[in-house]
């Protein structure tokens, strides 16, 4: 478990964090964001003890980062973005340096190293030297250098940044799976990796908690529009007859034309009616064929941005 209790942080007369409080549960993926220059770096790098804080205290499964300082650090294996990695090593010789850094006891290295050589796929390639490796291999030959020490917990700053698509595909399959033996916070500005991967989001702004909630629920707070798109035979002034005969119909506007001449509609309708109930039935009646209906959803990024501009609330 991750305590920060009411952390503040200053440069001279600068307020990089004010007064953050949270706690990150054992076997929680959390997501941490904000925007540039909101405070994340500086929140873990007091959480790493990397840097102190000028008040509060931050408690790592129960040792405080600053009074039992070597004790909090070997809780944490952190893997901050873009790594420098020493590519004339091989695989198996850069985590097995590792583990000699995080004094790894020598009885069980060995096991060690192979372990998380295989956890992270890199088992087959352990031979190679780092520089013949794909970006890809390498960020999981530095998740594998976090892993050797086997810390409880993970925090990972960017883990996916500057990988192809199918890269980015495999280390979040990976990330999950680690979610499920540690406790994982993770830093990404790609806000549909957090919402994949994290049971829960902390967002942080200006040096201030802004919210702190699951990605589900941050989404169906910002889902305020009832609003579903409809796509139908070519009836145009027929369907827009209807905004005015449609119970709980607020407005349709045309969208889009599609190639095969069928056309898009955008339908609003009030807060408390089930527009896709209402809309069917309506339609039916005037004998205009529905071909597609779907609902138009928040995402995270929605919630995150309203959030960071209303100022939020935890």
């Amino acid at each position: 478990m991750i305590e920060v209790k009411n952390i503040t942080k200053k440069y001279g007369s600068f307020t990089a964090l004010d007064d953050i409080s949270f706690t990150i549960n054992d076997g929680e993926v959390v997501g941490f964001l904000g925007p540039n220059g909101a405070g994340k770096s500086t929140t873990m790098n007091i959480i790493t003890g990397f840097i102190e804080q000028t008040e509060g205290h931050v408690l790592v499964n129960g040792f405080d980062t600053v009074k039992k300082a070597k004790k909090s650090k070997g809780e944490i294996g952190y893997m901050p973005e873009n790594v420098p990695l020493y590519v004339d090593l091989t695989v198996k010789e850069f985590v097995n340096y590792m583990a000699e850094l995080r004094k790894v006891n020598r009885k069980v290295k060995k096991e060690r190293v192979q372990k998380v050589l295989k956890e992270t796929g890199l088992d087959v390639m352990q031979n190679k030297l780092i520089k013949n490796l794909s970006r890809g291999q390498k960020q999981r030959v530095s998740l594998a250098g976090t892993l050797v020490a086997d810390p409880k917990i993970l925090i990972l700053d960017e883990p996916t940044v500057g990988l192809d698509p199918k890269q980015i595909t495999e280390i979040r399959s990976l990330i999950k799976d680690l979610g499920k033996k540690h406790t994982v916070i993770l830093s990404s500005h790609i806000l549909s990796e957090v919402s994949q991967i994290c049971d829960r989001v902390i967002i942080i702004n200006k040096g201030k908690i802004v919210a702190i909630d699951t990605p589900d629920n941050l989404e169906k707070k910002v889902s305020t529009n009832n609003v579903i798109y409809v796509t139908v035979e070519d009836n145009e002034q027929k369907v827009e007859t209807l905004k005015n005969k449609i119970p709980g119909v607020i407005d349709i506007n045309l969208i889009k034309t599609n190639e095969d001449g069928t056309k898009q509609f955008e339908i609003k309708g009030q807060d408390d009616v089930n527009l896709n109930k209402v809309v069917f039935s309506e339609f039916a009646k005037e004998n205009i064929v529905i071909l597609e209906m779907k609902k138009l959803d928040a995402t995270l990024e929605d919630a995150f941005m309203k959030i960071i501009k209303e100022g939020g609330t935890k």
